[in-house]
């Protein structure tokens, strides 16, 4: 451990720890457009900037080691004007159409420029890129106007997802991401997880909806992803009891990251086929029926069943789309219960 000096109080930070990690772990906030946990920190937004005692520079927090003795300021007039600065040049480039953009109410521009008081009236002057709109993808949609070159999105997709779809073209103004369908969706290595989707800070990556909403109309609720057996942890955005989107959550066995079928295959949730009361078959037909009338029909055939041919006549064929808790349970009912070893899995159909 190290002892520094943060804003005038000393704490004790793990001495293999960063700026920005020490400042966290006692609820400093330092902004920061680029950072991500799950990526070795580089420094590209410079929105992390702090001031440390005896260093000519500014420093930056999310790759500045922390020492012993050191003495920071976080929010010095010094950083809060280069913060400002950063942010005034960014905005020069930016599309003001926060009343209209999706990402609003969850944009970290929006949220920092609210922050520093940024209104785009301090002499810089610039201009749009003149990239169009990309919505050739079925899941999401690019709008390069937007992006801040923070590089979230490469090195995720690069680094994590491992895929390595976009990367960075052109240079100076010209700057972009490159979108992965930009010469064909047979010539691209994306597979549309969305996970870039889900890093971008800004609305430059937005997916595509039916549900327009606003992002402080919802709420989230944390789940587990019901499509396999990795146990994604993820948060249903819901408004209205509706769900309208998914959010990937940092669960131990998916760290923040989704496939494209649990980032986008959440419309089945609402679907008006799903059955919402059990189904029984009398006279060939299905029709409605209450689960204690399942349960007493189901208990019933078993013990029909059981004691004219015996537990071996029933055969259990369990899900990747339960949860493991339930997969136990269901051979164990099987096994123990019912008396039968005839337990086999989906995959195996």
């Amino acid at each position: 451990m190290v002892s520094l000096t943060i804003n005038g109080k000393t704490f004790q930070i793990p001495e293999d720890s960063t700026i920005l990690e020490g400042a966290e772990m006692h609820g400093i906030n330092i902004p920061t457009l680029c950072h991500d946990r799950r990526l070795v920190a580089h420094g590209a937004c410079r929105m992390c900037v702090v001031e440390v005692e005896g260093a000519k520079s500014l420093m930056a927090a999310c790759t500045t080691p922390v020492s012993d003795g050191m003495i920071i300021r976080t929010h010095s007039q010094r950083v809060v004007n280069a913060r400002k600065d950063i942010l005034e040049l960014i905005w020069s480039n930016h599309p003001n159409d926060c009343l209209t953009c999706e990402k609003s109410g969850e944009c970290k521009l929006q949220e920092y420029c609210y922050e520093y008081d940024i209104k785009g009236e301090d002499g810089y002057e610039g201009e749009i890129r003149d990239i169009p709109l990309d919505d050739s993808n079925e899941f999401y949609y690019n709008d390069q106007r937007k992006c801040i070159l923070c590089g979230k999105c490469v090195r995720i997709c690069g680094e994590l997802q491992c895929t390595g779809a976009i990367g960075f073209s052109a240079r100076g103004f010209k700057t972009h991401v490159t979108h992965p369908f930009e010469e064909g969706m047979n010539h691209s290595t994306c597979v549309s997880c969305g996970n870039c989707v889900s890093a971008c800070p800004v609305g430059a990556l937005m997916p595509k909806g039916k549900e327009k909403f606003r992002n402080w109309e919802t709420e989230k609720i944390r789940t587990t992803c019901s499509y396999c057996g990795v146990g994604c942890q993820i948060d249903l955005v819901v408004k209205d009891n509706k769900v309208v989107r998914v959010d990937p959550a940092h669960g131990p066995s998916n760290g923040g990251l989704l496939c494209v079928k649990g980032k986008f295959g959440f419309g089945f949730i609402g679907h008006p086929d799903r059955l919402k009361t059990p189904l029984i078959k009398k006279d060939g037909i299905f029709i409605e029926a209450t689960w204690d009338e399942a349960y007493e029909l189901i208990k019933s055939k078993v013990g029909e069943i059981k004691g004219n041919y015996g537990p071996n006549a029933f055969a259990a064929l369990s899900s990747a789309r339960c949860t493991s808790e339930e997969n136990y349970l269901m051979q164990k009912l099987f096994r123990a219960v019912i008396g039968t070893n005839n337990v086999d899995h989906c995959a195996r159909l």
